[in-house]
């Protein structure tokens, strides 16, 4: 029993420096918060600033980890700006009946929370995000037409982002929904000026295309080497667990560049770059993560037949832009402090 008694002493301990009263309770910041607190063009540079900081050591990932069910996944990812402050972790678990992700603001100097921020459109505007910093440092520079190959709730943020970075002026579109491919192309036209056109097939919308975002839950591959004109940039962003694939892993012969948000994360749950770099000759010294390109600078060569930018989603990405909107949400009074009923 003395044991017992001397191990709830310190535990009573750890709970009152926990519960201090001079800390502010958490922030909780709603989908609407968010959107109104941030906008694409601003992530895309929240974002590649994020990378610098990862390049020079000032932010860290944790490993991406993930578990499967019946055709559903929990996922869990997060990252440290310790100099900044802040530690964060994102979950959420995609199922058939949709998804509510969440995203831990922890105060990395006390373990305290700071925030909770429903993280949906924060996770579009980084998924999105992340695919212009991407499109900004690999694609033509004259790139002016996009494939846009998936309808999905990314499509409109992924189609947004390289207008951000590109002089778009024309968009096709495919999924092998018609229905969904239509309602996507007219969400399109509503929201910008350059033309868009359905697509019958995949072929159809990447012919000729100098960039293709591929965004899509398939989990059979299906863009070809074939199928791609020289000069393109691809941007791959929907196949992030090992059972979904979306593109050939042969095309990866043709890639001068490429290029991932995290190598670590690629090699564990990209299946096209594990096949590939795991059987081919190339190794994975070929793969440079993005935060090395942004920070070097290296732009895409003139010869370059084709670049590649494979996206899995890490934790730096979702930290930075939760620090910045919460830092925002503070500086304007936005949000709910929880306990609180103001």
């Amino acid at each position: 029993m003395r044991g017992f008694l001397a191990f709830r002493q310190p535990l009573r301990e750890v709970d009152a420096r926990s519960m201090r009263s001079d800390r502010p309770s958490p922030l909780w910041l709603s989908e609407a918060d968010v959107a109104a607190l941030i906008d694409l063009r601003e992530a895309i540079d929240v974002l590649e600033r994020a990378l610098h900081a990862e390049a020079r050591g000032a932010a860290q990932n944790m490993v991406k980890t993930h578990v499967a069910w019946d055709g559903s996944t929990l996922h869990a990812i997060g990252a440290t700006f310790p100099h900044a402050g802040f530690a964060g972790t994102k979950t959420w678990a995609h199922t058939q009946g949709g998804a509510a992700p969440l995203l831990i603001l922890f105060d990395s100097h006390d373990g305290s929370v700071k925030a909770i921020l429903e993280a949906f459109r924060l996770g579009q505007l980084r998924t999105g995000g992340i695919s212009g910093v991407a499109t900004r440092w690999l694609a033509r520079p004259t790139a002016d037409e996009l494939a846009l190959i998936g309808s999905g709730k990314q499509a409109l943020m992924q189609a947004a982002a390289v207008a951000a970075v590109r002089p778009l002026r024309r968009v096709r579109v495919f999924s092998p929904t018609p229905a969904h491919r239509t309602e996507c192309v007219a969400r399109l036209r509503a929201e910008f000026d350059f033309a868009v056109d359905a697509a019958d097939s995949v072929g159809e919308a990447v012919r000729d295309a100098p960039i293709i975002t591929l965004v899509t839950r398939a989990k059979t591959a299906f863009l070809t080497p074939d199928m791609v004109a020289r000069g393109g940039h691809i941007n791959a962003v929907g196949a992030i667990t090992p059972e979904r694939a979306e593109f050939i892993p042969d095309l990866l012969a043709r890639c001068s560049r490429v290029v991932a948000d995290s190598v670590p994360a690629v090699r564990t749950l990209s299946r096209e770059l594990m096949q590939y770099y795991g059987t081919g000759p190339r190794d994975w010294s070929d793969v440079v993560s993005l935060s090395t390109l942004v920070a070097q600078q290296q732009t895409r060569r003139v010869d370059a037949d084709l670049t590649l930018f494979k996206a899995m989603g890490m934790g730096i990405s979702d930290l930075a832009l939760g620090i910045e909107t919460y830092e925002r949400a503070v500086r304007r009074n936005v949000g709910r402090r929880i306990g609180s009923e103001s």
